[in-house]
């Protein structure tokens, strides 16, 4: 369970840290490979602001390091992870959404 008292970076982080833990004690050994692939690229959630269509732009966090490709960001208002692509006007929602490493190993 997940501490009340925690500010909203730490309660991202530890959303993605157990969603890890939980891969890494499981017998999938190709899930257990993308958990650590992920851990790889980690970054302390930070906000930045996500573009979606329709000209939408929402403040979310990052949990991973953008490979100048793509990036996994929360979005707290929808409470879920998405896959962003990195472009000119900044990271922009591609509609691949659900947990942290779903997103993460879509790719």
């Amino acid at each position: 369970m997940i501490k009340l008292d925690l500010t909203l970076a730490e309660r991202v982080s530890a959303l993605v840290e157990a969603e890890l833990d939980e891969a890494m004690q499981g017998i999938d050994m190709d899930l257990r490979k993308t958990a650590e692939a992920m851990r790889e690229v980690l970054c302390p959630p930070r906000k930045i602001r996500v573009n979606f269509s329709g000209g939408i732009a929402q403040d979310c966090w990052s949990v991973t390091r953008g490979d100048g490709d793509y990036r996994v960001m929360y979005m707290p208002v929808a409470g879920y992870f998405s896959l962003c692509v990195e472009s000119d006007f900044g990271p922009l929602d591609i509609g691949v959404h659900g947990s942290a490493l779903g997103c993460f190993g879509s790719v």
